[in-house]
């Protein structure tokens, strides 16, 4: 006789997992893998192919348990039922009044802290007070009243955040941007990069399915390690972020603590400090999560609530020490990524940011709008370098952007279904490239030696060449392509379509 390996009964249906070689009840592993697309004893992924029936005879029904065959052991499986429920009773009255012994501990401690609060409070005002006869007596004016400076105390703290960047960043961002653009102008592809003619022949190569939960379901973000090449991180409708192995096939790690979709994901990665993982969510929070080498598990390093609206751009500065958050309250913030406290927030602008991307020196923000417009914010001062927008037209959301490797264009949307590439030493647009009516833009991007990028929507993902603006090719399978990346050396595409990443590349 067979037993189900997660209800513990005779199977009715009975199949059994090539995986693990465990029996199932046929009802509950395709639940399971529904929502969750592995083997509930292994881990491994799991689809309904690998389910093999077993033949079981129809006519024999499952046996009885033994013990209910009689009314005395009917009987006496009722007294253990009663003797166990008195049992829990007894537990969850102790619970309960501990709980309650606990509540009343932290509420003397808080009206004992509120006290102390306000005896300082009052300590304060007199020594103020003392002060001001002191100097009176002496016949020196007070350099400002008790409540002015309060107030003026204030000002400051919101200042340092909103109006400048710290002395200590601005030259570390400057360091920086000396270094990588010097290196930028006398750096070439290496030469096993990925050519023009090698794009041409991307061809599906791997899809991972059965990703996130099957309701609501939908990856909307998608970042790959720099560092661990086969490792990557998900955002979903679901409210999760999933860190994935393609080598292991396995889930790492699942996030949860946003209450809405995930917006962005992405990696921070720096020789010599441990690796972040970090969420921006429609639910106004950025989420960072840590490994933990004693448990070997991602814990909680912090969240960020410091904006009003949706946040809709995430991305980690050259320095690898700042992250840049951009929100429909109509402000990006700077926040340091060693003490995790926010250093800049900008001043509200007339227009809510939809989208955000950094430039490849360090210096410059680029954040889209509601209005067909792209701001340049110059990220030392928190002031507008340049505003483009293009030809007259429908009204759009930009919702993508992209900085070129080379530091010269950007990347954008020139319409929900064409997309510009603007040349920002002459703040002009170099090129339009229109995808046809039917396609509406999802995801634009350069790949890392500025001599590709790729447009992602609801018909697939196009590769052009820069600079000959030659579409290279169509990649079409799986549809509508909520965001992709390139891989290392340019040789792969990964792209997020529904629950799976794709990833194309070389033919084998």
């Amino acid at each position: 006789m067979f037993f189900c390996a997660i209800s513990g009964e005779p199977p009715l249906e009975p199949v059994v997992s090539v995986k693990s070689k465990k029996v199932y009840e046929r009802r509950l592993i395709l639940k399971y893998i529904t929502e969750n697309g592995t083997d509930p004893v292994t881990g491994d992924s799991l689809q309904e192919s690998d389910l093999v029936p077993i033949e079981a005879s129809p006519q024999n029904a499952p046996p009885r348990p033994p013990t209910h065959t009689s009314i005395p052991a009917l009987l006496h499986a009722m007294q253990n039922e009663w003797d166990a429920l008195v049992l829990e009773m007894y537990a969850l009255r102790q619970q309960y009044n501990s709980t309650r012994q606990e509540l009343s501990y932290a509420l003397y401690s808080q009206d004992a802290a509120t006290r102390v609060v306000a005896r300082l409070l009052r300590e304060r005002d007199a020594a103020r007070e003392a002060l001001a006869n002191v100097q009176a007596s002496m016949g020196i004016a007070p350099s400002e009243p008790p409540a002015a400076a309060a107030a003026e105390d204030v000002e400051m703290a919101e200042g340092a955040t909103e109006e400048s960047l710290p002395p200590a960043i601005i030259a570390s961002i400057d360091e920086t941007h000396q270094a990588l653009s010097a290196a930028r102008k006398k750096r070439k592809p290496p030469q096993e990069y990925t050519t023009s003619a090698e794009v041409k022949t991307f061809t599906a190569k791997h899809a991972i399915p059965s990703l996130h939960s099957a309701s609501p379901a939908g990856i909307t973000s998608l970042a790959v390690s720099r560092l661990a090449p086969s490792q990557f991180l998900t955002g979903g409708n679901d409210k999760i972020v999933q860190l994935y192995d393609r080598d292991t096939d396995k889930v790492l790690a699942s996030l949860k603590g946003h209450t809405k979709k995930i917006n962005h994901v992405t990696f921070r990665e720096q020789e010599g400090s441990p690796t972040l993982l970090i969420s921006a969510s429609a639910d106004k929070t950025s989420k960072t999560w840590s490994l933990d080498s004693a448990s070997g598990e991602y814990i909680p390093k912090n969240t960020i609530r410091n904006h009003k609206g949706e946040l809709t751009g995430l991305v980690v500065h050259p320095t690898s020490t700042l992250l840049a958050l951009s929100s429909l309250d109509k402000t990006y913030s700077l926040h340091d990524l060693t003490t995790f406290s926010q250093v800049f927030r900008s001043v509200p602008s007339d227009e809510a940011f939809t989208s955000l991307s950094i430039h490849p020196d360090g210096t410059l923000l680029a954040l889209g709008t509601p209005t067909s417009t792209v701001q340049i914010y110059d990220v030392r001062t928190g002031a507008i370098a340049a505003s483009l927008t293009p030809p007259e037209g429908v009204p759009f959301t930009v919702q993508t952007l992209s900085f070129s490797e080379n530091g010269y264009h950007l990347l954008s949307p020139s319409s929900l279904s064409s997309v510009a590439i603007w040349d920002l030493r002459k703040q002009k647009m170099a090129q339009s490239i229109s995808l046809g009516d039917d396609f509406k833009i999802n995801k634009v991007l350069y790949d890392s030696s500025a001599q590709f990028f790729g447009v992602a929507g609801n018909l697939g993902t196009r590769l052009f060449a820069h600079k000959t603006w030659e579409e290279l090719v169509k990649l079409e399978e799986g549809g509508d392509v909520s965001d992709f990346v390139f891989g290392e050396q340019g040789k792969e595409l990964w792209g997020a379509t529904g629950r799976e990443v794709r990833i194309w590349g070389l033919p084998a």
